[in-house]
């Protein structure tokens, strides 16, 4: 029987369309080509970011540089030093008395305060810078030792009244001559006059009436008799307050004596140094000073003075030596440190504004001498003052700003 069309439509589709296990296949077959594509795509992309990330050959590395300057050098001794209260000075008492009382070693000792005791009176510290050695006494006495007491006293707070200016004249009795008499009928035509007339000078005071009444002021508070006369021996001058460092001698001893040692009562740093060095270290000179917990402070020298250096038994073993003492511009530097061992850098030769490079930028020829490297090539220079890492110099086209190869 023939087939009709409707017939051929339904054999069309059974034959186009594969079976359902067939349909299945193809979809896991489609499926697989998909993610075999994938795969190969995620190979391709991890292969690409691993050869991106490959070492790559490196390049020369950059050169490091530096530009010459122009600056000071100076150059530095370092002396090994140490921190104390400074070397001790035996103080002695100008007294023919006998001592009743002494300081404790460690006792501090200040303007107004009492030293020692002799004769049980006391014997008071003034500041300046000479001692006593007159009495104070004589109306319109001039001198500097005058102007110590009378700054001491005004220190201490006593009025001193007005004191005649520099360039002024006072009048006194000639030494050894009577008080003059008032009456003119008592000197025998022509005779002699009694006083004469003294110059007042730069840093001198006057013993005037104000003057002495302040120092009987001053006796009577302190246990003296008052008689307005400071006798030598009755106060000792030193330069400021003292620390006592030991003690000499015991009450019952002449007072006329070495009896204690003393220090100044801020810390210092003492140090020795060769004679040959004397020439360099002045007394007011700017160092720097090297402490243990690795700060840098500023300080000069107080004194320079020399020594015989000497063994145990006090026999001399050898040359001379100076002894330096350097003080802390900031004295609170050092305040907290106790006997520790310091370096004090003293400046040496200065070079002021030379050209200068960094000491890694010389190459050494082998023909001798130095060299720097510019952009415009090697340049053969002469050097001068080494200090504190730079090197001065001088070569053909160099001029500060000029860029140099330092070594690294």
């Amino acid at each position: 029987m023939p087939a009709t069309p409707e017939a051929a439509t339904e054999i069309i589709p059974r034959i186009t369309e594969p079976p359902p296990r067939r349909r299945r296949t193809l979809r896991w077959l489609v499926a697989g080509l998909v993610v075999a594509a994938l795969g190969a795509g995620a190979t391709v992309a991890v292969t690409r970011h691993r050869a991106a990330g490959a070492p790559q050959p490196e390049g020369p590395p950059p050169v490091a540089t530096a530009q010459l300057e122009r600056r000071d050098l100076s150059t530095t001794k370092k002396i090994a030093g140490s921190i104390g209260y400074g070397a001790p000075r035996p103080l002695a008492g100008h007294l023919d008395a006998t001592v009743t009382w002494l300081p404790a070693a460690g006792a501090t000792i200040k303007r107004g305060k009492q030293l020692f005791r002799a004769d049980d009176r006391p014997v008071t510290l003034f500041y300046g810078s000479m001692p006593m050695y007159r009495e104070i006494s004589g109306k319109n006495l001039v001198g500097r030792d005058v102007r110590i007491i009378a700054d001491n006293l005004t220190a201490l707070g006593y009025a001193i009244g007005s004191q005649p200016w520099e360039g002024s004249y006072v009048t006194q009795n000639k030494p050894g001559a009577p008080p003059p008499d008032p009456s003119p009928s008592s000197s025998p035509p022509g005779a002699a006059p009694t006083t004469v007339q003294v110059r007042v000078r730069d840093g001198e005071g006057v013993l005037t009436a104000s003057l002495v009444a302040a120092i009987k002021r001053w006796q009577d508070d302190t246990g003296l008799p008052a008689t307005g006369t400071i006798a030598v021996g009755d106060v000792e001058v030193l330069s400021g307050a003292v620390r006592v460092d030991s003690v000499a001698v015991q009450p019952g001893s002449p007072a006329n004596a070495d009896l204690m040692a003393v220090t100044p009562t801020r810390k210092v740093i003492t140090l020795n140094a060769e004679l040959s060095d004397a020439g360099s270290i002045k007394r007011g000179a700017k160092v720097t000073v090297a402490l243990p917990d690795d700060r840098t402070v500023k300080a000069r020298v107080l004194s320079v003075g020399r020594k015989l250096a000497t063994s145990e038994d006090g026999a001399g073993t050898g040359p001379p030596t100076l002894t330096v003492t350097v003080t802390a511009d900031e004295p609170k530097d050092i305040a907290g440190l106790d006997a520790a061992d310091v370096d004090v850098n003293f400046a040496g030769r200065t070079a002021k504004d030379v050209l200068a490079a960094p000491i890694e930028a010389l190459v050494a020829l082998t023909e001798g001498g130095y060299a720097v490297q510019t952009p415009a090539g090697l340049t053969a220079v002469r050097t001068g003052m080494f200090a504190d890492g730079w090197v001065e110099i001088e070569g053909d086209g160099l001029a500060e700003g000029t860029d140099v190869v330092v070594s690294s």
